[in-house]
């Protein structure tokens, strides 16, 4: 059974209020109060037996008395009634509550009947103890929807509905605020109406019981009059939704996050907070850079950058101008730039010669464009209006410190009606710092009512343009197409899970390099020569068979790290040094703890490591999102969570190619140089096969390679440590991000007799099917796009082939030509809603290659897909002349309707019930 959808909490036709009360300080009372100064249309219905009216208008003594359904209720009793409450109003046929309790499951209530105080009640039911599960079950059973608990409510401006115990009214405008904080978002509210800042919705979570931030990511992203998104999270529940609703949502709209916990103890508060897992801040960072949002560290970095995100100009490069009165506060703006890896514009010699007509002799004549302390209004905008003229910058930011000839207010608005009226200032990014305190004051409040960011610092300026720069960034990072992992990458996924699982029925648990040897050769992942011996007689043997010079290390359970006891030896060149190098290893450990199990040594060839690198890998399990990646230099000290770059799996070249930009600009790895050292390339693709080994073997708990040693194209694992699950617990949760689904490919024979591949689309087929949509005839263009298309953009074409693999899919057929390319026959995408009711599609073939049955065949494989997926239904429009498409959905068992009004025809096929 597919979800409910939110509609009655964003679109109510009535709403009940669950222990309304004429106490001015009760939730019950505030909540009428702000409905009714609100103005909401829809009937507000109290109810309460210790009433007769609240705030005027007529109360109900019980649920089961009100005259209609509500479509939402807003539940303000103590969290004792709140589960008799919930099954009550689902019973009825309520389809939405909010509860405001923040008591439910942490306490125990007298099961009497008698409140421990007087306040009211919104039915005469029993108390009880029921937890927040129980409430949550109940209204599943119903298909009722919970908010909260712990919620502040909802404010849905353009609807005139405040449902909130907040203590102002929010405007409107076009950012939706989301939080799991009450407080935060009171705060965010006020600062908000201080600034004249408006919203779409003002969402206040609390504890995530059941809707939770995907599926309001999900809605957003829907809604028109919501054009940005603002987070304030403390954790995540339902991490494959997160992540899938965000990445759909921050394709068209920019999302600003700001999570807590981002410390140990700023975590274990959150724990405490929320009651739930918290997860590695670390990989949240990595969740939200794959989803393409944007990180924002504290609340006055998140008030700057929506100021900037409510201008309507979406920035179109990172070039920034800077035009100032002053040379101090222009130096500390271009020194934030550079430092955060800006741009500055530069200025044309015709740029210079058109401010040298119009500026003091004195004039800096470089960006920043210093105009002189004494410059009045018509400077400032005769600057502006040549760079505007010019397009020399993509973003400008127009700095003013206060003067003696106190004109601030009046440059303020010539600016502001020179962008008014150029016909340039919707292609440029404007930011501006009217400096200072009661000298800048009018002037912020000028630009704030013209819809202009205005920021109290240079450098806060500069920031929220950096928040805007590197959301644009990360959104052509995710766009770029990978390229193909190397062919020759073996993926022996039997080999590894057979030594895996071999391991676990004999509860080996953690396999060291001569026991994980096996796993990484199967992804082609190079080792070091390692043999095991049980004794000293047997090291020595091995030693002679490997060739010195060897390395020796101590086995023993007991010893966490070899180093702490001296347990690793280096260059050992002859047999006698490695019986020395073993008898003063079990010596050492033996005097560290008598008790310590010794079970053997291990024997290595030594690494010639001259001109080489050392770095360190590791996969680490979050409580959260799973499985993830690190990547840095290691280290005695080294902790994952605090000295690498982390990234989520599935990877591919590109993903992996970021991964390694992102260790190199953090330093959290270092290009030293080294005549045999770092190639990217290669490294990239060593992050992809340990991308596949844990993606094929969820049996692996986490894996650590350390130290790695990177000498040019060759990159091999020195230590490895390998620690697995026990057989019977080994996760059978789906990753965070769901990778390639390879089970999917299938072989298939056309009516000419040759062998095509049907297959799920991958990112790095985008050249190809740019080709297959190139190749599509002009008739066949027109039946697919409803009219005339230009060719596809690789921003688009991007669209189409980097899908997310939870909640849309795409097969395409696959056959070589004459010189062996790959060359792309068909394809069929179909995507379903959030709430997995209806999959849309839609389906092209090359048209010299029509008539073979392509088409059927992708069909049909993408209804078995989502009626696997148990997607209700599956439907799509095609033009009223294409009729072969209509014939065929027929054949497939779709009923089939035609518009002749808008010459459309629509297929439409139940896939269960």
């Amino acid at each position: 059974m597919s979800q409910p959808t939110l509609r009655s909490i964003f679109k109510p036709n009535a709403i009940a209020i669950i222990g309304a009360s004429n106490r001015t300080q009760s939730a019950g009372y505030l909540v009428i109060k702000n409905l009714l100064a609100n103005n909401f249309h829809g009937p507000v219905m109290p109810v309460t037996p210790n009433a007769t009216a609240v705030h005027g208008i007529l109360a109900y003594p019980n649920i089961t008395d009100l005259p209609i359904i509500p479509d939402l209720a807003i539940v303000c009793t103590r969290g004792s009634r709140v589960f008799q409450l919930i099954e009550t109003l689902a019973q009825i046929g309520c389809k939405a509550a909010i509860i405001m309790a923040s008591d439910i499951g942490h306490e125990s209530y007298d099961h009497s009947g008698k409140p421990s105080d007087n306040e009211d009640n919104g039915d005469n039911t029993n108390q009880t103890n029921a937890s927040i599960a129980d409430i949550v079950n109940v209204a599943k059973r119903y298909n009722m929807r919970i908010l909260g608990p712990n919620s502040l409510g909802i404010i849905l401006p353009y609807l005139g509905l405040n449902a909130s115990v907040a203590h102002a009214q929010a405007n409107k405008g076009n950012i939706a605020f989301v939080s799991q904080s009450s407080a935060i978002g009171t705060t965010v509210l006020d600062w908000a109406n201080h600034k004249n800042i408006g919203f779409s919705a003002f969402i206040s979570l609390g504890d995530t019981c059941d809707i939770d931030v995907g599926e309001l990511l999900d809605y957003l992203a829907r809604d028109s009059a919501t054009h940005a998104v603002m987070l304030y999270i403390d954790s995540v529940k339902n991490k494959q939704r997160f992540i899938s609703a965000a990445r759909a949502c921050a394709k068209h709209k920019p999302i600003l996050v700001i999570k807590s916990g981002r410390s140990v103890e700023g975590a274990a508060a959150a724990r405490r907070h929320t009651g739930g897992p918290i997860g590695y801040d670390i990989v949240y960072d990595a969740v939200f850079r794959r989803a393409g949002m944007l990180r924002v560290l504290d609340l006055p970095e998140l008030f700057a950058a929506v100021e900037s995100l409510i201008h309507p100009n979406r920035l179109r490069g990172e070039r920034l101008a800077i035009i100032s009165n002053g040379g101090g506060p222009a130096i500390l703006a271009l020194d934030s730039l550079i430092l955060r890896g800006g741009k500055p514009a530069e200025l044309s010699d015709e740029c210079i010669n058109q401010l040298n007509a119009i500026l003091p002799a004195n004039w800096s004549r470089h960006n920043p464009i210093d105009i002189g302390g004494d410059a009045d209004a018509k400077r400032y905008i005769n600057t502006l209006r040549v760079m505007l003229d010019l397009q020399l910058a993509d973003a400008i930011l127009l700095l003013h410190s206060p003067s003696a000839l106190n004109q601030s207010t009046e440059i303020a608005n010539a600016v502001v009606s020179l962008l008014a009226s150029h016909p340039n200032s919707h292609k440029v990014s404007i930011l501006t710092n009217w400096s200072g305190e009661d000298a800048a004051f009018q002037a912020r409040k000028i630009f704030t009512k013209a819809g202009i960011p205005t920021y109290r610092t240079p450098e806060g300026a500069v920031g929220s343009l950096m928040h805007l720069v590197e959301f644009r960034r990360n959104q052509k990072l995710l766009q770029e197409v990978p390229q193909s992992i190397p062919e020759n990458i073996p993926t022996r996924i039997q080999d590894a899970r057979d030594i895996i699982t071999a391991a676990q029925q004999a509860g080996k648990l953690n396999l060291e390099t001569h026991d994980a040897t096996g796993i990484l050769a199967a992804y082609g992942i190079d080792t070091i020569t390692t043999l095991a011996a049980s004794d000293v007689d047997m090291a020595c043997q091995h030693a002679q068979t490997i060739g010195f010079p060897v390395a020796l290390k101590i086995q023993s359970p007991q010893i966490m790290y070899k180093s702490d006891v001296q347990g690793v030896m280096l260059n050992l060149n002859s047999s006698d040094e490695v019986r020395q190098a073993a008898d003063a290893m079990q010596a050492r450990v033996k005097a560290i703890d008598s008790n310590a199990n010794i079970d053997g040594l291990l024997v290595q060839k030594m690494a010639l490591t001259a001109g080489a690198q050392e770095l360190r890998l590791a996969v680490i399990t979050d409580p959260i999102f799973g499985p993830a990646i690190c990547l840095g230099e290691g280290g005695s000290e080294w902790s994952p969570t605090r000295d690498a770059t982390v990234a989520l799996p599935p990877l591919n070249m590109a993903l992996a190619r970021y991964m390694v930009i992102q260790a190199l600009k953090t330093n959290k790895l270092r290009d030293r140089h080294l005549p045999l050292g770092l190639d990217r390339q290669a490294l990239c693709v060593l992050l992809t096969k340990i991308s596949l080994l844990i993606i094929d073997c969820p049996q692996i708990e986490s894996l650590d390679l350390n130290p790695v040693l990177a000498a040019g194209k060759q990159i091999t694992a020195l230590d490895v440590l390998i620690k697995l699950y026990p057989q019977a617990n080994t996760p059978i949760e789906p990753l965070a991000i769901q990778p390639y689904p390879k089970e999917l490919e299938q072989w298939h024979t056309l009516k000419n007799g040759r062998r095509v591949m049907l297959r799920p689309i991958l990112p790095e087929d985008e050249p190809k099917h740019l080709i297959f949509d190139n190749s599509l005839s002009a008739e066949d263009r027109y039946k697919r796009y409803f009219g005339v298309r230009a060719a596809m953009t690789h921003e688009e074409m991007a669209v189409f082939t980097q899908i997310d693999y939870a909640r849309e899919m795409a097969f395409i057929a696959i056959d070589t030509d004459e010189h062996g390319e790959e060359i792309t026959l068909g394809a069929v995408r179909a995507s379903i809603d959030p709430d997995n009711t209806d999959a849309e599609f839609a389906m092209a073939v090359r048209s010299d290659y029509q008539g073979l049955g392509i088409g059927r065949l992708l069909l049909e494989k993408l209804i078995v897909f989502f009626t696997n997926k148990q997607t209700k239904s599956i439907s799509g429009y095609t033009m009223i002349e294409n009729r072969n498409m209509a014939n065929l959905a027929k054949s497939l068992g779709f009923s089939v309707t035609f518009d002749l009004e808008d010459r459309l025809i629509h297929m439409h096929k139940p896939l269960s019930d």
